[in-house]
């Protein structure tokens, strides 16, 4: 079965729905440590249901090495669907529909109707610089505000 392709507006509404965290989330949901990463899967449901899922990896030795990313399982699937990640200024990046040749800096990486139909099978291709964060708990923190996640009072945002 072909897989579908999400309209901007479909994958804009997925990113506002309300995604409530409870209060002990960090506790709840295992952080993974190995030599090179400490990692952590949060899964959610949005107020409409749809079950999100954020993945969090932060580098043990290189602090500019993260990935913050939320996703969305679409009905009757186990593959996930990255709405939004947030990186770290540890890799070169580029935009091939756009033509724009590697950047390297802090950037979020968005998924577009566009880059599905480009057929590279990476929905969240496309990304933007930016300067709102410097750090994997900046990163956390704009994923938070820009995908409508409800969080509890004094959240942890440290993997660390």
């Amino acid at each position: 079965m072909a897989r579908k392709i999400y309209t901007d507006q479909e994958i804009n509404e997925l990113v506002l729905e309300l995604k409530p965290l409870s209060v002990d989330w960090r506790s709840v949901f295992p952080i993974r440590k190995t030599d090179v990463n400490i990692t952590q899967i949060v899964d959610c449901i949005g107020s409409n249901k749809h079950r999100f899922q954020l993945q969090l990896r932060q580098n043990t030795s290189n602090p500019l090495n993260f990935c913050v990313t939320l996703g969305f399982f679409p009905e009757s699937s186990n593959e996930l669907f990255r709405l939004r990640r947030y990186d770290g200024k540890y890799h070169e990046h580029s935009n091939p529909i756009e033509k724009v040749r590697r950047f390297y800096n802090f950037h979020i990486h968005i998924a577009t109707e566009r880059y599905q139909q480009f057929g590279t099978k990476e929905e969240d291709k496309y990304a933007i610089v930016t300067d709102r964060y410097s750090n994997y708990e900046g990163a956390l923190k704009c994923l938070f505000e820009d995908c409508n996640f409800q969080i509890p009072q004094d959240p942890q945002l440290n993997l660390v």
